[in-house]
């Protein structure tokens, strides 16, 4: 064997225990809902309400690039990775679906790799603590804890692995770090 096998079979072991060994009653309950948008969007709702009233056009302008951000981490998790890279997610994977609890409604026929919920969550995360960091101090970087929670979500309901999230977490950190290096050079926000 290998040593992608290795790793492959190393993931697979690790997916199983975090959604079938680590169980726990609570998290079978909040996991469900953490990875949907609908939890999320009070949160980024707040933000795009702090830089519009705080910012004005500058405000829009962080909008826009915040909308860009969260549309070129999916569309390169999702389109242009999921495209190219086929993984079978594991609740369709015949070798492991036996073993797992599956909690959500359906199981996406997409590719598993890369996770577009990680890569998302963590490009907008890494997006919204550069460039807003500076107003609202390091209590913002909890953000980063609240993406880490939904790669774990994504892993405790059974549609991903844990190499899927670690990988779309780090492609999305890029995104979003350039993409808010791009906004800070280029527009900026009024300095403190």
């Amino acid at each position: 064997m290998d040593l992608i096998d290795r790793l492959l079979q190393y993931d697979k072991e690790l997916m199983i225990s975090i959604n079938s060994k680590w169980d726990n009653p609570v998290l079978d309950f909040v996991c469900q809902h953490i990875r949907e948008t609908y939890f999320w969007a009070p949160l980024y709702l707040f933000f795009i309400t702090l830089a519009v009233i705080n910012f004005g056009k500058k405000g829009w302008l962080w909008v826009l690039a915040a909308i860009a951000t969260v549309a070129l981490t999916d569309q390169v998790s999702s389109n242009l990775i999921k495209n190219n890279i086929i993984r079978l997610r594991p609740c369709r994977d015949q070798e492991i679906a036996h073993q797992i609890r599956f909690f959500i409604n359906y199981c996406p026929g997409s590719s598993s790799f890369t996770s577009s919920h990680a890569t998302n969550h963590f490009g907008i995360t890494t997006f919204i603590v550069a460039t807003l960091r500076p107003y609202l101090g390091n209590p913002i970087l909890w953000l980063f804890l609240a993406s880490a929670a939904v790669c774990y979500a994504q892993v405790y309901v059974g549609v991903h692995y844990p190499i899927d999230v670690i990988c779309g977490a780090t492609i999305g950190t890029a995104i979003g770090y350039g993409m808010s290096r791009i906004f800070n050079n280029k527009i900026g926000l009024p300095t403190l």
